[in-house]
């Protein structure tokens, strides 16, 4: 009896699919990643009580943490099919919507709405509150250890961070700047004696900026600076999919992420 309804379910799959009318009725990937509670919507306090959104891409209890933090004026969402392969890779991740940021396409930041309708800041050092908080609720909830991963102004708080922070144990920085020195600090002397697990990328463009970075450093075991052989592309989004390039990013990335296991 099982087998027969499973046969006319698949049926009924079949058919909605050669209808046109469903075609242009037909739930987008994301929406339905989300019915199915993948990834898990997850709500949480910032440091100032301000409910922080985030996406929980989990594979089990075990595997390591990733926290993705996104670029200015993006969401969660620059994760959306990352995070999916970091799963496949072995990592469970948390991509969380800083209040600093923006919508995509037709995606929204919730953190960044309650923010301005709560009349709080939405600077980029307004999202360390944010940052910080995930990591205390990674930590409590989940894991003691937490792999922070930043892009673009978030890269650079990433860094700031996982200087100071013993929960942080190794830290990834697509495209960060030293553009926050004047009020927290050159990066320069915060890395000088870095001694974590870190991997910074950038564009090629960018990659002078990130050597300068590291001037007062030198490299250690498990720290990487990967500079792309093409063009590449400014913060994590060189990694979506079908991205031009992205590919070499990957092969860096996985080689890193591997030595973390």
């Amino acid at each position: 009896m099982k087998n027969i309804l499973l046969l006319l379910f698949a049926l009924s799959l079949v058919l909605a699919s050669c209808n046109p009318a469903s075609k242009k009725a037909e739930t987008p990937v994301s929406e339905i990643q989300e019915q199915a509670g993948y990834p898990e919507l997850v709500e949480f306090e910032s440091l100032d009580s301000l409910i922080i959104s985030a996406h929980l891409y989990q594979i089990d209890e075990t595997s390591p943490y990733i926290l993705l933090c996104h670029q200015a004026r993006f969401n969660k969402f620059e994760y959306a099919g990352i995070a999916e392969r970091l799963n496949e890779m072995g990592f469970n991740c948390l991509a969380i919507d800083q209040r600093s940021g923006g919508p995509i396409g037709n995606t929204q930041n919730e953190t960044y709405l309650r923010a301005l309708k709560a009349a709080k800041g939405v600077d980029y050092l307004d999202a360390e509150a944010d940052i910080t908080a995930a990591i205390d609720y990674l930590t409590q909830e989940y894991s003691s250890k937490v792999i922070l991963w930043g892009s673009s102004y978030s890269s650079t708080l990433a860094l700031y961070i996982a200087a100071k922070r013993e929960d942080v144990s190794a830290v990834i920085s697509f495209s960060p700047g030293d553009y926050l020195a004047e009020t927290k600090g050159s990066l320069a002397d915060v890395l000088e004696d870095f001694n974590k697990p870190m991997f910074l990328t950038s564009s090629n463009s960018e990659a002078k900026r990130v050597t300068d970075l590291l001037a007062k450093h030198k490299l250690l075991e498990k720290q990487v600076q990967f500079v792309p052989e093409g063009a590449g592309h400014h913060g994590s989004r060189a990694l979506w999919k079908n991205q031009q390039g992205g590919e070499e990013y990957w092969v860096a990335i996985t080689g890193f992420l591997n030595q973390l296991k």
